[in-house]
């Protein structure tokens, strides 16, 4: 006689076990209908689970994430189901969901074509609407093997011989499709209704290069077609923002073979590189920070001694010379800790904030490398707070305030926090890292700040607040990070005295706003799509002469404007004003200055606002105020 306990709160007793779908109905007929799974004492399982003792559960619905994670999970099984319908020689491998989707791995000698995907998407399509039921049996391991291999699935089977001989395994089917796979789905195919195979990938077998290549299928599921239909705007929206594509048409970079995941900044990149970076000066400078810089090239020595060519050797560049070994330093806070360690330090001294735009590389593996976003050489906006235990707390507090600001001043108002927690390979004791963790959350907490939990994501060093953008596509960018080390202050032998004359290892907080300014870059770019707040624009401003007879007054308009400070550029081509206008609107400069013969007689320029809205003629006085108002 199960008492079953809702997430409200509410109980309700069953004179017989019952299954989730049971409840559901029991509930309501409209929860029945929109039931997907269900999470009994946190776990999650099928509709047809049979609960028998007291229980606490949830209904999960295509409104909840883990909905989600089902309806994808399910479209994998479908897109399988209906390959292997049309094509009986494909032998299915793996198809786990993935951010926003879901893929399937398939060995077939005669390999796809996109043409493929249009037949096997349709064919989906067919089976939701057979509603075939989806029913979970077991197998053990070695009746697995059997009858998979009895199916031709080579590759299922190799899968199942390497899992525990004890083990009982799960098995899922709708229609004539069997798979193997832990579950739960949800419980028929009609349930999936909005679903698109997006491309094909290669794909090495278990993910090694000396195995043969499958093929790929991605797809995409989402609960409603609308919801579908908005992920693949935000697709085109993306395609249209690509940071290399708009890095391209506005001459801000290029990457190049010679030098993989090195950028080559132009001079308007560059300007808007230096534009962050020039803020973010000024914000350590107004902070309490003091601006340092330290050796690209250290000692393999000092690395060993932070922890980090055991835990971080596999991403460093390293060189020799004289019989000594280097490494190019990945990050910047051993080196800080040698600036700090220069001269007795006492408690009168801490805080003590150091500041590096430091040049940074990391042998990133070539497959993963994105244009700017993902790098070997970036600059950090890095620096480390030196202090006592009993100042962390205020410290990050503080950090955490003026990280909100400098996202805001950025355009970005949308911002999710991340707590990472010790990862398996790490250094320091238990101890140090309880402390750490329950540092940062406390601090958290105060604020009254809402955080999601990362188990084991943490540096090795130490636990870490994350800071998470969303841009304009809701599309997720972590940026800033904030981490606690008890450990390398330690190890690299930093002390200050304490008010009681002891000595003490000062608390190190590992801390960066926007993270790698390369990086930073491309998501403005992308966030913005080229079209910069004035502040923040390479280009604030092009000149435009009517006819020759204008030239000596844009040239003068320009020296003007450029005294005041401003980011302007003439073109003086014998070209028609409509052609130099359509083509500098490409480039999309907040404004566009034209100059005829009304505005040299009047000593004014015409001022068009990107976009197109002529803002008619002004001198150039209060065209100034205007852009440093904006």
């Amino acid at each position: 006689m199960p008492i079953i306990t809702l997430p409200d709160g509410t109980q309700k007793s069953f004179d017989q076990a019952i299954s989730v779908a049971e409840v559901a109905k029991s509930i309501g007929s409209g929860l029945a209908k929109a039931a997907l799974a269900g999470e009994v004492n946190g776990e999650l399982v099928d509709t047809s689970y049979v609960i028998s003792e007291d229980a606490d559960l949830a209904i999960i619905t295509s409104k909840d994430e883990k909905g989600l994670d089902v309806i994808r999970h399910s479209a994998a099984h479908l897109l399988a189901q209906a390959t292997q319908m049309l094509y009986p020689e494909a032998q299915v491998t793996i198809g786990p969901v993935i951010d926003n989707g879901f893929y399937y791995d398939f060995a077939y000698k005669d390999g796809f074509t996109e043409a493929d995907l249009a037949k096997i998407e349709k064919n989906m399509n067919h089976l939701v609407k057979q509603n075939l039921k989806i029913e979970r049996s077991e197998m053990s391991r070695d009746e697995a093997v059997q009858f998979f291999k009895d199916k031709g699935e080579h590759y299922k089977a190799e899968i199942i011989e390497s899992i525990p001989a004890d083990q009982v395994l799960s098995l899922y089917q709708q229609g004539d499709f069997i798979d193997l796979c832990r579950g739960p789905h949800v419980p028929s195919t009609s349930k999936l209704k909005a679903f698109k195979l997006m491309k094909l990938a290669g794909a090495y077998w278990r993910g090694d290069s000396n195995n043969e290549m499958l093929q790929r299928v991605y797809g995409t599921a989402w609960a409603s077609k609308d919801d579908l239909k908005d992920y693949l705007y935000r697709l085109e929206e993306a395609e249209k923002r690509d940071h290399r594509k708009i890095g391209k048409t506005q001459d801000l970079f290029h990457m190049q073979e010679e030098a993989p995941g090195m950028v080559f900044w132009h001079a308007k990149g560059w300007t808007l590189y230096q534009l962050v970076e020039q803020y973010m000066r000024g914000i350590f400078r107004d902070n309490g920070y003091q601006e340092v810089h330290t050796p690209q090239l250290i000692d393999r020595s000092l690395w060993e001694k932070s922890g980090h060519w055991d835990k971080f050797g596999d991403a460093m560049f390293t060189t020799a010379s004289e019989n000594r070994d280097y490494a190019i330093k990945p990050m910047n806070c051993p080196a800080h800790i040698q600036i700090y360690n220069q001269g007795l330090k006492s408690y009168r001294d801490l805080p003590l904030r150091l500041a590096e735009f430091g040049s940074c590389h990391r042998n990133e593996p070539s497959g993963t490398l994105h244009g700017i976003m993902r790098v070997r050489n970036f600059v950090q906006d890095d620096g480390h707070i030196f202090c006592s235990a009993d100042q962390i707390q205020s410290e990050v507090s503080t950090f955490i305030d003026l990280t909100f600001d400098v996202y805001k001043h950025f355009g970005f108002d949308n911002v999710d926090i991340k707590l990472s927690t010790r990862p398996e390979k790490r250094v320091g004791s238990d101890e140090g890292w309880d402390r750490a963790e329950a540092a940062l959350a406390e601090a958290l907490d105060a604020k009254g700040i809402k955080w999601d939990l990362q188990e084991g994501e943490g540096a090795f060093y130490g636990p870490k607040i994350e800071f998470v953008l969303k841009d304009c596509l809701d599309r997720e960018w972590q940026c800033g990070t904030l981490q606690v080390d008890f450990s390398m202050p330690e190890r690299l032998d930093a002390q200050f005295i304490a008010e009681d004359g002891s000595k003490q290892t000062p608390v190190m907080l590992h801390r960066a706003i926007v993270g790698s300014l390369e990086r930073f870059v491309g998501i403005l770019i992308e966030h913005y799509e080229g079209a910069y707040p004035a502040w923040l624009a390479p280009i604030q401003a092009v000149i435009l002469n009517i006819s020759e007879k204008q030239l000596d007054f844009v040239k003068k308009v320009e020296k003007k404007l450029k005294k005041q400070g401003l980011r302007v550029i003439s073109d003086l081509r014998n070209e028609k004003i409509g052609f130099k206008i359509r083509e500098h609107s490409m480039q999309r400069y907040p404004y566009i200055l034209v100059v005829g013969g009304r505005e040299m007689e009047n000593d004014q320029i015409s001022v068009r606002q990107r976009g197109g809205e002529d803002l008619g003629s002004m001198s150039i006085e209060a065209f100034v105020e205007l852009i440093n108002q904006e």
